[in-house]
């Protein structure tokens, strides 16, 4: 008989939160996330997703979720043309 895969509760929810905070600039993408809790897969989507709109996590462009307060602006740079004297 296979194991029922867990399921994200709020002791989860917590737990997660908990770690994100225990750790500035923990960094985890879905896989990695889904490892670390053992969680199934539409558990752990529905989790980060749930965070992420709580504006407690952030999905970074390489699909990496950390949290919020651990992130860095990105600042604007501009580009410098040599002109040719």
């Amino acid at each position: 008989m296979t194991p029922e895969p867990l399921r994200a509760n709020d002791d989860v929810f917590r737990r997660v939160q908990g770690e994100f905070l225990e750790m500035p600039g923990l960094r985890v993408t879905d896989a990695q996330a889904r490892r670390l809790w053992g969680l199934d897969a539409a558990s752990c989507d529905a989790l980060l997703g749930a965070l992420v709109e709580a504006k407690f996590l952030f999905k970074t462009r390489a699909g990496a979720f950390m949290r919020v307060e651990s992130a860095t602006a990105v600042r604007a740079t501009r580009s410098r043309t040599i002109a040719a004297a």
